[in-house]
Order: C-alpha cells, then sequence, then structure tokens
C-alpha cells in the first residue's frame, strides 16, 4: 500500500471511478479478440485496482488490434520557438503567483534506479551539491516553501517498486515532523505482454520480470486511485508542478503559476530550444487539428527518425517540467474515467539483460502526452537554467562543479561568474562511467569549471584538490597505471600524462 506521509494521516476513501468495460470478444470490439482475462486476473492477484486493469485493457484492444502507437511525420506539424510565450515574457504573472503560492505543490518523479550510472538504489539518493542529495534539496526547497507560506508540506514523491523503500528510509533519516514530511505514493506496474501470443508473460526464474514500470504518464492514475489527488485539493493545494526528481533546476516559478491562474490554463508544457545533445528527447508539435502534441522517440516511425532528429525542424523539446490544474484533472477523471494517454509500444525481451528470453511489448506512456488532452493546454519556451538534468556520470561532476550555486533555500542556479554559456564535459566510459568511479577519481570534489568551455578525460587519473581547468582541456593517461593530478593544479590545452 502506498505510504502517504504524515500530511495524508487522513486517507481519503477511494474515489469512485467507474472501470472502463473490458473486451474479450468479437462482438465487443467489433475487429478483434482481445485475450484480457488472464491479464485482469494477474492484475487483480496483485493487488490493482479495477480501473486501472480497465485501463490496461484499452492498450492491450490497440496491441491486438495493430496499432503501433506511433506518430507518423504527416499527421503532425513543428511548432516554432516564435509560436510559444517566453518565460521572460511572463514577469507581469509573477506578482499573482508569489501571493498564492500556498496553493501550489511539487511532484517529483522519483522512480529511476540510475542504472545507466551504476546504481542499484533511487537515483535521488545520490550526492547532488555541497555533500547534500538530491533528495535532501528537494526536501529543503519545499520546506523552505512551507515555512514561508503556511500549511503542511507542499511535496510529493511517486516512487517506483524499485525506489520506494530506499526513499521512505532516506525520509526517516531526515526527521522531519508531521507536518513537513514528504508525501509518497507508489506507481503502478503493468504485465508485460508476449509478442508471439499477445497473453501475459512467465518468467518462474524472476517472477518480477514478468512487470514494467508503465512510465511517468501513469501520474495521473497513481493521484487518483491512491487518493492524493482528492487530499491535495483538500487541502489547498490546487496547482502542482510535476518534474524529474534528478532536475534540481524546476523550482515554483511565481511567474508561470501566476500565469496559470490569471489565465485558467489546465495543462502548460515548459519547453526548451533543442541542440544536438537533445535529438532524443520527446519534441512538441502541433497536430493536423491545431492541438499541441509530444512525440518520443519510440512513438516515431523508422523512416521519419531524420526529421525527428532535426532541431531545425523540431526546435523545442519537453523539458518534463509540467503544470498542472489539479481540479481540471479531478473532473477530467470525473467526466471521462482515467487519463488514456497515447500509448506507447516498447519492445523488449522480458529479461533485459538476456537478449535471448522471450520477446515482450511494454505498455507504456508519458506524462507529457496529456497535453493533447485537455482543451486550453499550452507550452512555453523556458530558460536553459531549469533545465539541469544528471543522466549520466559528466552531469553529476558539472553539478558538483563551481558552475553552479547551492542557495539557503535549496535551490541550485548557474554561477552567473561562468565566462560560457556551457561546458561540455566528456569522460572515460572505463574509468567514470558509474558513480563510485567518478567518486573514487575526484575525492575532494569536481575542479574548478567555471572558466572552462570542454573538459574531456581519457584513462585512469586521479584528481587532487583544488585543481583548475580553463579553456578547453584534454586530459590523457594511456597507461594501465593510475595517473595523479596534483592539488592546486590548472590544466590547460592538452595534457598528457
Amino acid at each position: 500500500m502506498p505510504h502517504s506521509g504524515p500530511e495524508l494521516l487522513t486517507r481519503p476513501a477511494a474515489p469512485s471511478i467507474a472501470p472502463a468495460r473490458i473486451p474479450d470478444t468479437d462482438a465487443d470490439t467489433g475487429m478483434c479478440t482481445v485475450p484480457m482475462q488472464p491479464f485482469a486476473t494477474k492484475m487483480a492477484r496483485a493487488g490493482l485496482p479495477s480501473p486501472l486493469v480497465a485501463l490496461f485493457a484499452s492498450y492491450l484492444e490497440e496491441l491486438a488490434c495493430g496499432s503501433t502507437g506511433l506518430i507518423p511525420e504527416s499527421d503532425i506539424l513543428p511548432v516554432g520557438r516564435d509560436d510559444l510565450p517566453l518565460l521572460d515574457d511572463l514577469a507581469p504573472y509573477a506578482a499573482t503567483g508569489r501571493a498564492r503560492l500556498r496553493e501550489a505543490a511539487c511532484i517529483k518523479l522519483n522512480g529511476g534506479l540510475g542504472t545507466s550510472m551504476g546504481m542499484t538504489h533511487a537515483k535521488s539518493l545520490l550526492p547532488a551539491k555541497d555533500g547534500a542529495t538530491f533528495l535532501e534539496l528537494i526536501v529543503r526547497q519545499a520546506e523552505h516553501q512551507r515555512r514561508t507560506h503556511g500549511g503542511p508540506s507542499p511535496l510529493l514523491f511517486m516512487n517506483s517498486f524499485s525506489t520506494h523503500q530506499d526513499t521512505l528510509r532516506a525520509l526517516d533519516v531526515l526527521g522531519l515532523q508531521h507536518a513537513g514530511r514528504p508525501g509518497t505514493v507508489l506507481q503502478h506496474r503493468f504485465p508485460k505482454v508476449s509478442r508471439a501470443t499477445l497473453l501475459p508473460v512467465e518468467y518462474p526464474e524472476n517472477p518480477d520480470l514478468e512487470w514494467n514500470p508503465p512510465g511517468h504518464g501513469d501520474l495521473y492514475a497513481a493521484l487518483a486511485l491512491s487518493g492524493h489527488l482528492a487530499r491535495l485539493l483538500e487541502s489547498g493545494r490546487r496547482y502542482a508542478l510535476i518534474s524529474n526528481a534528478d532536475n534540481l533546476g524546476a523550482t515554483l516559478d511565481p511567474a508561470i503559476l501566476g500565469y496559470l491562474m490569471e489565465e485558467d490554463i489546465p495543462f502548460l508544457m515548459e519547453c526548451a530550444p533543442r541542440t544536438p545533445s537533445d535529438r532524443k528527447g520527446g519534441h512538441l508539435a502541433r497536430s493536423r487539428h491545431g492541438g499541441l502534441v509530444l512525440r518520443e522517440l519510440a512513438q516515431c516511425p523508422d523512416g521519419d527518425l531524420p526529421r525527428f532528429q532535426d532541431i531545425v525542424r523540431y526546435g523545442l523539446f519537453n523539458t518534463n517540467n509540467i503544470w498542472l490544474d489539479l481540479r481540471a484533472l479531478r473532473q477530467h477523471i470525473d467526466e471521462h474515467g482515467l487519463l488514456r494517454l497515447p500509448m506507447i509500444r516498447n519492445p523488449k525481451t522480458v529479461n533485459p539483460r538476456d537478449p535471448d528470453s522471450e520477446k515482450v511489448w511494454q505498455v507504456e506512456t508519458a506524462m507529457g502526452a496529456a497535453i493533447s488532452l485537455f482543451p486550453g493546454a499550452r507550452a512555453i519556451v523556458t530558460r536553459r537554467e531549469r533545465f539541469l538534468p544528471v543522466k549520466k556520470c559528466s552531469d553529476l561532476l558539472v553539478l558538483w562543479s563551481d558552475r553552479t550555486l547551492l542557495e539557503p533555500g535549496g535551490q541550485v542556479r548557474p554561477n552567473p561568474a561562468c565566462s560560457t554559456p556551457g561546458v561540455l564535459v566528456e569522460l572515460d566510459g572505463a574509468h567514470y562511467g558509474t558513480w563510485d568511479r567518478l567518486m573514487a577519481r575526484f575525492p575532494h570534489g569536481a575542479p574548478s569549471l567555471l572558466h572552462c568551455d570542454a573538459l574531456a578525460v581519457h584513462g585512469d587519473v586521479l584528481f587532487g584538490g583544488s585543481v583548475t581547468a580553463r579553456g578547453r582541456v584534454v586530459v590523457r593517461n594511456p597507461s594501465c597505471m593510475q595517473a595523479v593530478i596534483p592539488h592546486g593544479t590548472v590544466l590547460e590545452g592538452d595534457v598528457h600524462l
């Protein structure tokens, strides 16, 4: 059962959401037979609520009828940077947002393990800045808002089965009082679908691998079915900023909040200009009918991939900073049931580490795809400083460095003293590809990158303290023995050790 946190001690009654009809026969679908009953039985045994089972049934029907979930180029049109307001244009709304900040909550997507960085626990428990973890800084931000504007904690974590216990233990260690302890909600899971039979896959060696996370699009169902949506509204929290836990740049901005309030916007997506490094990120587009849509890489047909990656044609990507009117969400669910987001059909093997294991479909959805479901949904072009994701060890090193500053309220900001707008860091994957190897080779923290354009490190190198990198730096150690850069060294140009 999801852990609610002390501010949700009085758990509201389960919301009344009528489950959709679960089709099983040709007569039901009019087109194809959907083998739903084995899935319904399996999901019920796992304790999943019936409205979620019915939602999964609708996706399974799509699979059975041959739907791919792809969004071809012929169905969409580009959205240019000049078509959307800039965050800087919203300054007149800031006064409203500041005056009503008490009505806002933050929801952090905290389901990632950081496997790409060699982690086996919640990624939010990594040291992020000045020795504090991502989770600690997120809590610090929420506590600053709570003390300033009153009320219970405005923070909720959505955890996965992989991160839930880690997160609860970490929150226990922080020893927060009732009013200040964040809430937590557990993400659901979907059964993996055998590509050969369209039946639930079986994997007795590890039954946990028979399930997959349904993507962060599950947030809306998780909020509603856990009772947290009702509780947030009852406590006066009508608006929510939803963002990734590894993005410390996504904090409550009064100007955006005021914009939502004054313009009565049900859903807003923060987009940023795409760079070559963002070519794989989901991009914003417009449907042929005029509404905004989000297309993820997994939804792009192979033949359209060159256009998907064309950062001039599709110049804006989804930062996954989403602003939501929770009252509008509740109204949508009351009228239409759980949000039925565009399906992502993800081809995998049941054991992701065994390419010879059975081939499966994973049914997933993206949170940002809800932009197409809310009439009046909008997007803005945000500042890049609100998008500081940590996806690999080089990102973590930049966050540790003096290119970012930690403010007393837990906010992390770019250092205005930086001489360049960005720094490109490339680290040898063999020696720096996992977080523990990174920490072992930078035991004194990151070098100064304040005046660095690019830093590349090849080979096994141990960095001393107070090292400075200037301009474009390439450090090479071709030896199989670890090299040491002494304390206080200034690195410039090509450095051969």
